[in-house]
């Protein structure tokens, strides 16, 4: 059951929210928008930003020539930034914050989803390797191009911090030389982002739990049978049945029905959990939740039955011999074309090839192609094609 919700201020918002007027500013200082206030147009510039449309052509389990209606990054993005406005709407939290930092948390994605950036990171080894929430954070302060002023998108503080969702600490250290006191410092003084921040990073693992279900069963890789065997779906499952028997003989309706119903089960858990953290905690300000560690968080129960469906989508779907022998193909034309550009630079865009840092070059390049432009590059450039 959910909690009465908490009183909230004239904007809407509750005293913990990440204010707008409040925000830390950008790396570049602008005028504020007449209509707008940060965070919108913080939203507004990645929506309009080229990495954000390329996100509808670049993996998210399955290839994109795999089949139109598999999720891609750009799909997987909508559906986090829906859950996380959803719940941050019920907490009073900052919803327009909450979508900005949804809709780019995957820009730095490399074609090829999570292969792609095991292959570049391999290829990058020497050079610090690639990660790619860290590659996100370059493609919206420096390597999108579409203002005179500055490079990148010239975000907020907040979107930006909650875009760095993880961080080495070589890394962070690296920041922090270059940004004293900014977006890498919580890394290293060990306090937590904004609750916005948080939120997204929760709203992320809901949603690719539920939708990897969905399209793992669409693609044949998952069983109905074997959906059984997950406790936390199928207890949705038993639940939907029970109240309308006739969905027995309709898989495609039960399933639909079961993981809808999982999904407003772990919204709710995250809003009462949520609430009870804030409240046992004495939170009063944002900057005190920043210090007060992780407060949007599942249940215990629920964090527990979360952990074994992400184990068995691990070894049951990720792990698939399909997905794996796919995935194989994946990588070894990332580490061609790698090798092709660091021999050829000219092949790349004139700005890449002309960059010093020949290997950065080559990974940034490589990591804003998506699947079929770099399969086509591939073939291009070696002759063969794969996949």
């Amino acid at each position: 059951m959910l909690a009465v919700p908490e009183v909230l201020n004239a904007t809407g918002l509750a005293p913990w929210a990440s204010h707008p007027s409040q925000t830390r500013g950008r790396r570049h200082a602008e005028p504020p928008a007449p209509t707008r206030n940060a965070y919108q147009r913080d939203r507004d510039r990645i929506v309009h930003s080229t990495a954000f449309r390329r996100l509808v052509y670049k993996t998210q389990v399955f290839l994109n020539h795999e089949g139109d209606l598999f999720r891609t990054r750009l799909t997987h993005s909508l559906e986090v930034a829906q859950l996380g406005r959803s719940i941050a709407r019920v907490l009073g939290l900052n919803e327009d914050l909450v979508e900005a930092i949804a809709l780019a948390h995957d820009l730095g994605h490399t074609p090829f989803g999570h292969a792609g950036q095991d292959a570049l990171h391999e290829c990058m080894a020497e050079q610090g390797g690639f990660e790619h929430n860290l590659q996100s954070l370059r493609v919206v302060d420096a390597l999108e191009e579409r203002y005179p002023a500055f490079d990148g998108l010239n975000l907020s503080f907040e979107t930006r911090e909650g875009i760095l969702k993880h961080c080495s600490r070589v890394n962070a250290e690296a920041i922090e030389a270059q940004e004293p006191g900014g977006i890498a410092q919580r890394f290293l003084d060990r306090t937590q982002p904004s609750l916005e921040a948080q939120l997204c990073n929760l709203a992320d693992a809901i949603a690719y739990n539920a939708h990897d279900i969905d399209d793992g069963v669409r693609s044949g890789l998952l069983s109905l049978d074997q959906m059984h065997e997950v406790p936390l779906f199928d207890h949705y499952l038993q639940q939907s049945l029970a109240e309308h028997p006739q969905l027995r003989d309709k898989p495609r309706r039960w399933l639909y029905e079961s993981t809808r119903r999982m999904l407003s089960e772990q919204v709710y858990d995250v809003i009462d959990t949520t609430r009870a953290a804030i409240a046992a905690a004495g939170i009063q300000t944002a900057d005190e939740a920043r210090l007060a560690g992780s407060l949007v968080r599942f249940s215990d129960e629920m964090k527990t039955r979360s952990s074994e469906l992400k184990k068995f989508l691990f070894a049951s779907l990720y792990r698939h011999p399909q997905v794996t022998q796919i995935m194989g193909q994946a990588q070894q034309a990332v580490r061609e074309l790698f090798e092709a550009y660091l021999s050829q630079p000219q092949e790349m865009r004139a700005e890449f090839a002309a960059r010093e840092d020949r290997h950065r070059a080559v990974a940034d390049y490589i990591a804003g192609m998506t699947d079929r432009f770099a399969l086509r590059e591939h073939e291009r450039l070696t002759g063969r094609k794969l996949l």
